[in-house]
């Protein structure tokens, strides 16, 4: 590129520059669209700048790193709501910037954050994990409308608590896992209600690897050998035998379907 055309191409920028650095709110609008990092960094910085502008640029998914964490530094003094999780849900907003964001978002806002379109996995995970930092604090109210609306991860971390009123909740929910109810069905926080509520449940129950989960846990009320042992193959049966933490009366109920089976 010969001299005169570089120098032209500056001149250009110049002027964009400084339209940019001028424009009026009504102007703005149609600067919005600029690819330049500079150009865009100057916009920031201009004085007519309003919310609704920076909402707008906010929703782009090709901004230059740089532009999140120049909107946070100039515009964020008493940034609203809606400004706020739009810069949280930018992809370009940095991890160091995310963090200092989600702890001013509300629960619910941490929840849309992570159903927004467009949020990056690592955007979700963030989000994810400071609502599970606030969960010994979150009152039980919102606790169960968490457990119908939160993503799978704070779901399956609501069902470990084996809260009566929010476990139901848990099991009905579409985005809950069933390795996630195999392992509260494994840990200690299962006991004789939570095992039955689960055995209860028309989406679980027919499940081979929970139906054993339940019947090998110390916890689970007799009822459930009475029903189940007799639709159990044998292996599974003998696979239960030899599990010896489970209490007399289970044993025996397991040897005596072996022996009407003939083993």
């Amino acid at each position: 590129m010969s001299d005169s055309s570089e120098k032209q191409l500056d001149q250009q920028k110049t002027r964009r520059l400084l339209v940019a650095n001028q424009a009026s709110a009504a102007e703005i609008p149609a600067l919005l669209r600029e690819t330049d990092p500079d150009i865009l960094a100057t916009l920031v910085r201009n004085r007519n700048l309003e919310e609704e502008h920076l909402r707008a640029l906010l929703k782009r998914r090709d901004l230059p790193p740089e532009i999140p964490t120049l909107i946070h530094k100039r515009h964020f003094q008493h940034p609203s709501r809606a400004l706020l999780l739009a810069l949280a849900a930018n992809n370009a907003t940095s991890g160091h910037l995310l963090r200092q964001l989600l702890p001013r978002l509300r629960l619910f806002e941490l929840v849309n954050l992570c159903y927004l379109p467009g949020v990056t996995p690592d955007q979700r995970m963030a989000a994810e994990r400071t609502i599970l930092q606030r969960l010994p604090t979150t009152p039980l109210g919102n606790k169960m409308t968490l457990a119908r609306r939160a993503t799978p991860t704070v779901v399956a971390a609501l069902l470990q608590e084996g809260d009566p009123a929010t476990f139901e909740i848990c099991l009905n929910s579409p985005r809950l896992k069933e390795a996630a109810v195999f392992q509260f069905l494994k840990s200690a926080r299962a006991n004789a209600a939570t095992l039955s509520m689960v055995a209860r449940h028309s989406h679980w129950n027919q499940r081979p690897n929970l139906r054993m989960a339940i019947l090998n846990n110390t916890r689970c009320p007799n009822i459930w050998f009475q029903l189940w042992l007799p639709k159990l193959p044998v292996a599974a049966l003998q696979q239960l035998r030899a599990n010896r933490q489970l209490p007399a009366p289970h044993k025996k109920l397991i040897a005596q379907q072996l022996k009407a089976r003939g083993r």
